[in-house]
């Protein structure tokens, strides 16, 4: 049965061409068309379409307002389309964060060197947001308060551990809710040890993830105290002009630091690095010393950052001292590299089905059985704290 599509968009000519790609699949079906947001909410209840496509700026209502009210009234999954730009990318986060399942640029030139490399990008997509299913949530009106912990300022490159730093603003506050995965696929059950005495010093946490990640890293790494104890580094599939908005919007949410990686950087308790896009992020270990290692993206892979090649550089700089954590995503990205590190006696953890926006990494991972233990999204950072701190 075709998967049905509502286009919302207030540009006539995008609306055309986007139902002409969908429908010459024979896989989609576009049910309807909206100019603004406020006419895609009302077409949303009803023409109960299973994928809305939604563009973010237009007249009425914006795509990020139409996107809150959609997933109060009946969840839908959502592909946004947004500009390849920092304020673009701005507004994605807000949308992902709003429901949205993943995104797309809305200049087709961005995404494809020629139309039939660009339907299937298109198609792919619509067809793989199709298989995630929103369950009902209720976005809070406001951003709530919640109890300050003030952040630790980063040291200048040339301070020492140990020095004074000046403790920066407090930045504590809530997310909303992550929307559920679809329910295709059954997980493996979790596997948990006995917890009594078993916390560990892993040299470096490695996570990786891709569709669902951006609100999955926000509510993982904003409930992790500002004195946790191993460096972080974050793989997350997002193209190179969204990482730094989106590394800069972590560091405002979490008590730990997150930037954006750049090569040299010394990885230290209490940072995050998140791998720039377009490129890839290794890990060396000389002389104790582990550092980040920026390198061109090889056209040759199909992501770019690629967990694999991460995880697999993490694997061999601290053989059996490190934990790879793999959460929602499409794709079998880190498989491998859960692979490298689990031969080489690390701990892996799988994010579970039901907490998945999209059960792809993560079933992969443990369907190699390659997973110690898989949790739930919300187990993910009590058990890092339990099991590290």
């Amino acid at each position: 049965m075709p998967v049905s599509v509502l286009v919302v968009d207030d540009s006539g000519f995008f609306r055309k061409r986007l139902t002409e790609i969908l429908t010459a699949s024979g896989q989609i079906r576009v049910v309807g068309v909206a100019s603004n947001g406020r006419e895609g909410v009302e077409l949303a209840e009803s023409l109960r379409p299973d994928v809305i496509t939604m563009d973010y700026e237009m007249p009425v209502m914006d795509g990020i307002s139409a996107v809150r009210e959609i997933m109060k009234r009946r969840p839908v999954p959502v592909l946004m389309f947004s500009s390849l730009t920092y304020e673009g990318a701005r507004v994605t986060l807000d949308a992902l964060e709003a429901g949205a399942v993943d995104f797309l640029p809305k200049n087709f030139e961005e995404i494809a060197r020629d139309g039939g490399q660009l339907q299937k990008i298109l198609i792919d997509r619509v067809l793989d947001v199709a298989r995630s299913r929103p369950a009902n949530r209720v976005l809070p009106a406001s951003v709530r308060s919640q109890p300050e912990s003030p952040r630790p300022a980063a040291r200048p490159a040339t301070q020492a551990p140990g020095e004074a730093s000046k403790p920066a603003a407090p930045v504590r506050r809530e997310l909303p809710p992550l929307v559920s995965g679809h329910q295709g696929f059954q997980s493996a059950p979790p596997v948990r040890p006995s917890r009594k005495g078993q916390a560990h010093h892993y040299s470096v946490i490695g996570i990786g993830t891709s569709t669902g990640g951006p609100v999955a890293l926000q509510r993982v790494l904003a409930a992790l105290p500002a004195a946790f104890p191993s460096p972080i580094v974050l793989v997350q599939h997002m193209p190179a002009s969204f990482t730094p908005a989106f590394a800069e919007r972590l560091n405002k949410l979490c008590r730990i630091e997150v930037r954006q990686a750049e090569d040299g950087d010394i990885l230290r308790p209490g940072l995050a690095l998140l791998a720039p896009g377009g490129k890839q992020m290794m890990i060396e270990n000389r002389g104790g010393q582990p550092r980040a290692r920026i390198l061109p993206g090889d056209e040759r892979l199909n992501y770019r950052p690629c967990v694999d090649v991460t995880f697999g550089s993490l694997a061999r700089a601290f053989p059996g001292k490190t934990l790879g954590v793999i959460l929602t995503g499409m794709g079998a990205d880190g498989r491998e590299g859960c692979r490298m590190m689990k031969q080489s006696g690390s701990q892996i953890w799988s994010q579970d089905e039901k907490s998945s926006v999209i059960y792809g990494m993560p079933m992969a991972v443990a369907k190699a059985g390659l997973s110690d233990e898989v949790l739930a999204l919300d187990d993910v950072a009590p058990r890092l704290i339990e099991g590290v701190c």
